[in-house]
């Protein structure tokens, strides 16, 4: 009886520990995937608990082999480290190459009336001023600084808090939604993708594009990769997965990792105008943790390694990321420059844009018209982008007035 007993015992004191155990661990694996371990951390907590509940098992109901049984504790213990040094050393050696990405960008210094010296200024005082009625800008990240200088040179000096004001920056994709919904009247970006003119044409709206400037659409590889250019075919092939390694196209070999931008943003919808009617390849992908600690999957950063190919526009990848790990392409033989944007010569110009969508601001259309002036095209011309006037158009006029 008394035998019994104790085997009672030792069985309830068993079933308790695996219930603490359990919960410990269920609680613990949720904190983890909840704080974005989900891939790796969280199963590894799981599985540490299992072994620590088989440990108990075994302790109770293997008395004999205790030895045996710590030996193997021992070495779970030493296998879960081990991994997690793995883990955290190849963590450390992907986080060692640099991401261009236009999150990583500080606007707040080229926010208008900081007086720091990035944000272009004119030689003379503005032919406009508005006061009043204010168009409420908005557009792509690497725009912000140009037309940022728009806004110092005819707006009145006050705060324009970067993502709520009459000058905000919510990027690409941010910026033609809120147009669309009538939070901003003009805004200035690459022309809008095939999904942002159906989601107009359902509201019901008309979008007015309006040349303001020229840039480059570049790719870009790590600095130590030989690839000096490529042609517009063998970007087609390589994001349509037709050439997969640079020893393809004169590199060395390796798997090239083509990286894209998300769905939206200008230079995605460039790479898609680009494709000709290929179709894109799924891009490489990163799980991001989204509310209430699920994880959810988005279109990956360019980040720098030596096997990479990514794409921009010429001004934010030279002057806005400033990366010196990275060199840009040549495109059909052409390097991407201002002379050659003006010139006609890179092949992969394209015109960007003041867009509105029937705003009933009065200074919307004075203020489209001043940035086609003169002024607003040598402020085009200071930022770093290519007028769509020639400099030597600006300066004339500039001189007559």
């Amino acid at each position: 009886m008394k035998q019994s007993g104790r085997i009672l015992l030792k069985v309830l004191g068993c079933l308790l520990a695996v219930f603490v155990i359990l919960c410990v661990g269920a609680v613990a694996a949720f904190i983890t995937a909840f704080m974005g371990g989900q891939k790796f951390y969280a199963p590894l907590v799981l599985a540490v608990t299992g072994i620590l509940v088989l440990f108990v098992i075994a302790r109770t109901f293997l008395p004999g082999r205790v030895r045996a049984v710590n030996y193997v504790l021992l070495g779970c213990i030493a296998a879960c480290g081990a991994a997690v040094a793995v883990y955290e050393i190849n963590q450390a050696y992907h986080n060692s190459f640099a991401v261009v990405s236009d999150q990583d960008v500080d606007l707040e210094q080229y926010r208008p009336f900081q007086n720091n010296g990035e944000v272009a200024v004119l030689a003379e005082p503005s032919s406009l001023t508005l006061l009043e009625d204010l168009p409420k800008m908005d557009g792509a990240t690497a725009l912000y600084p140009l037309y940022s200088a728009f806004a110092q040179a005819v707006y009145p000096r006050k705060e324009y808090d970067l993502y709520d004001s009459e000058v905000m920056a919510n990027t690409t994709p941010g910026a033609y939604k809120n147009l669309m919904d009538g939070r901003a009247d003009v805004i200035f970006a690459a022309a809008p993708s095939s999904l942002q003119m159906a989601q107009a044409k359902r509201q019901g709206l008309e979008l007015k594009l309006t040349p303001i400037g020229r840039e480059a659409f570049v790719f870009f590889v790590h600095a130590d990769n030989p690839v000096q250019g490529l042609s517009t075919q063998q970007i087609q092939a390589i994001y349509a997965g037709e050439i997969t390694d640079w020893s393809e196209v004169g590199g060395r070999s390796g798997k090239i990792r083509a990286f894209q931008r998300p769905e939206g943003s200008g230079s995605q919808t460039m790479l898609q105008k680009l494709m000709e009617g290929k179709e894109l390849m799924a891009p490489p992908q990163k799980d991001v943790v989204s509310g209430m600690g699920g994880i959810i999957a988005q279109t990956a950063d360019y980040r720098n390694y030596p096997n990479a190919l990514g794409y921009s526009f010429l001004f934010f990848a030279t002057e806005m990321a400033q990366n010196g790990q990275i060199r840009l392409l040549e495109i059909d033989g052409v390097k991407p420059d201002k002379t050659t944007i003006r010139s006609g010569e890179y092949p992969l110009a394209a015109e960007f844009y003041a867009v509105t969508a029937g705003s009933d601001n009065p200074n919307v259309s004075r203020l489209i018209e001043w940035i086609l002036s003169p002024q607003g095209q040598a402020l085009v011309e200071k930022t770093g982008y290519t007028p769509i006037s020639p400099a030597s158009d600006i300066d004339m006029e500039n001189e007559d007035r």
